[in-house]
């Protein structure tokens, strides 16, 4: 896959992945209950926190915000999720 220009659009290209993969294994977003951010520069997570609640009803997943040096082919922010998928 090829990495998207921009902060906005690595956020919204995230929260798509995070959903596919979400929906792969029979379950949505609203099946996350933890939710961790990876970020180059802490000062966008405003912007992420926005764009989640399009992807995310409340109430939201815990989540952690972590801010890292550098990420892989200089991606801006890169996110992982746990999920719970009913018995």
């Amino acid at each position: 896959m090829q990495l998207v220009e921009g902060i906005e659009s690595q956020v919204q290209r995230v929260f798509k992945n995070l959903a596919a993969v979400a929906e792969a294994t029979g379950g949505s977003l609203q099946d996350v209950v933890k939710l961790n951010i990876f970020l180059t520069d802490l000062a966008n997570f405003a912007l992420v926190n926005t764009i989640m609640a399009q992807y995310f009803k409340e109430p939201f997943p815990a989540r952690a915000a972590v801010g890292v040096a550098s990420l892989p082919k200089g991606a801006l922010v890169e996110a992982d999720a746990v999920m719970h998928l009913g018995s």
